[in-house]
Parts: C-alpha cells; sequence; structure tokens
C-alpha cells in the first residue's frame, strides 16, 4: 500500500466515523456521551488524510523538477569520451541508472497497513446487532448498589429503567416502589429452567463491556415467550427474590399485571448504570 492509498483509506475512514455519529450507528458501539469524540476522530482522520495526500503531491513536484534539472555536468563520467563513447551505444545506460537510483531510495510500505481496510468494512457493511439474550443468560448479572436513590416522579405508571428498578428492589428493599404502578421496558431472556427475565444490557463505556441486568417476570406473564423480544411491562414491586445461576447475583422480580410487545428503542443499551 502506497501513501496515496493509505491516505483514501483513512480519509474513507474517517468519512464513515463521521456517518456513523451523525446517525444512530455508533450507538451499536459505545455510550451516547461519546458521540463527541467519535465526531472528533473522524475529523482527525480526514485531516491526516488530507495532510498525507498534500505531503505526497508536493514530494512528487519536488522530485519532477529535480529530474528535470539534471544537466550532462551533473553526470559524474561528463567530459570522458570513454564514457560518452559507451552512453551513445547505449541510450538507455542513463535512463536505468537513474531509475536504480531511485529504486534504492524507495521504502516499500508495510504491507500490514492494509489492515485498515478491516475496521472500514465492518463500518460500511456490518451494523452489528445490540447485545440480545444469547449473552444475557450467558453472563451473570451486573446488578450493584445504586449510589443514592433520588425521588421519583408522580406518574402513574412510573416508567423507570430496569437497572433502576433492580437496585431500589434489592438494596433499597423497594421502599421508594411499594404502592406504585411501574413500567419497565427491555427484551425477554429465558433462563434454563424457563424463568423469564426482562433484560437490559448496561454499559460502562462500549459494547465491548456491557453486561445485564435482569429483573424476572411474574404473575400476567405472556404465554408464548420468545427470546429477544422487546417489551413494556406494567407491574408492581413485590419483595420476592431469586439468585442469577451464572454468578449468584441477586435478581428481584415484578408482578406483571400487563405486557405488550414494543419495537426495539433507538439506544438499545441502559446508560444509567454506575458500574
Amino acid at each position: 500500500m502506497n501513501r496515496q492509498a493509505q491516505a483514501a483509506v483513512l480519509f474513507l475512514l474517517g468519512a464513515s466515523l463521521l456517518h456513523a455519529a451523525t446517525t444512530d450507528l455508533y450507538l451499536r458501539y459505545v455510550k451516547q456521551g461519546l458521540r463527541p469524540l467519535v465526531l472528533v476522530s473522524g475529523a482527525v482522520l480526514i485531516a491526516a488524510a488530507l495532510a498525507t495526500a498534500w505531503y505526497e503531491r508536493k514530494r512528487a513536484r519536488s522530485r519532477k523538477r529535480a529530474h528535470a534539472g539534471r544537466t550532462d555536468a551533473d553526470h559524474p563520467d561528463a567530459g570522458n569520451p570513454r564514457a560518452e563513447h559507451t552512453d551513445a551505444r547505449n541510450p538507455d545506460a542513463e535512463h536505468s541508472h537513474t531509475e536504480q537510483t531511485d529504486a534504492d531510495h524507495a521504502h516499500p510500505e508495510p504491507r500490514i497497513s492494509w489492515l485498515l481496510v478491516l475496521p472500514l468494512l465492518a463500518l460500511i457493511l456490518v451494523a452489528p446487532p445490540a447485545l440480545g439474550s444469547y449473552s444475557a443468560t450467558r453472563t451473570g448479572t451486573a446488578l450493584q448498589e445504586p449510589l443514592a436513590y433520588p425521588d421519583l416522579p408522580a406518574a402513574d405508571p412510573l416508567p423507570l429503567d430496569v437497572v433502576d428498578y433492580a437496585g431500589r428492589a434489592v438494596y433499597d428493599h423497594g421502599r421508594t416502589l411499594h404502592d406504585r404502578r411501574i413500567q419497565l421496558t427491555g427484551f425477554l431472556a429465558l433462563d434454563r429452567d424457563g424463568t423469564p427475565y426482562l433484560v437490559r444490557m448496561a454499559l460502562n463505556c462500549c459494547a465491548a463491556d456491557a453486561q445485564p441486568v435482569k429483573v424476572a417476570l411474574t404473575g400476567q406473564v405472556p404465554p408464548v415467550l420468545q427470546p429477544d423480544t422487546w417489551l413494556r411491562v406494567t407491574g408492581t414491586y413485590t419483595p420476592r427474590r431469586t439468585k442469577d445461576p451464572v454468578n449468584g447475583g441477586p435478581i428481584p422480580f415484578i408482578e406483571v399485571t400487563e405486557a405488550k410487545p414494543v419495537a426495539e428503542p433507538t439506544d438499545p443499551y441502559d446508560e444509567s448504570w454506575n458500574g
């Protein structure tokens, strides 16, 4: 890969990052708060690509002028009749000598630089789906005790994040949830014994460190459950709990009174987690 090809790949990669950051595609990779950094990264890559292309064009022009400015006096054999006679018999000798000199000073670009094409192809051709029930049932719950329990609004039903509900139900023993109708949204995951969980994958930084937070469902649960189906459930707090079969972490229940399928949200990850 020469410098011009590297500049083209850098430009396309930067443009792909800008495209991802100006749409919702970046949410498949990083949390929403990192959008400015993705934009800056794309802009820096484009600037580097343009600078590389300009530098290479300038260097090519300098070489062309230097080659055009050569005279016979610059030749080490100038004034040597024998050398002139030799060159007359071989008119390509000087041209071959020049090419050989340029070749001696040329440094081939490392082939590993073609690996820059891989993230470009991944951004353009592959839009990875959000992590779902497969990851959730093979990873233990990441629920941790919240730092505080802010006052809840007087809405009915009260929409909460899965992480917020689970933290209040387990560590605050549901004191702020009593006598409230709660509304949660997440995707379905089924445990090995068939226990249905409502799950959101919580992000610390990016999708690579996403971990599930689970709320078990009881009450008026739909009779047919399809993993990875997104549901909006309405229910009430119950002190019932279970242990995650993967890591033994606490999983609270919610007493479901209503459940409706919903479309996957634009941002499928829960960013309220402080893990």
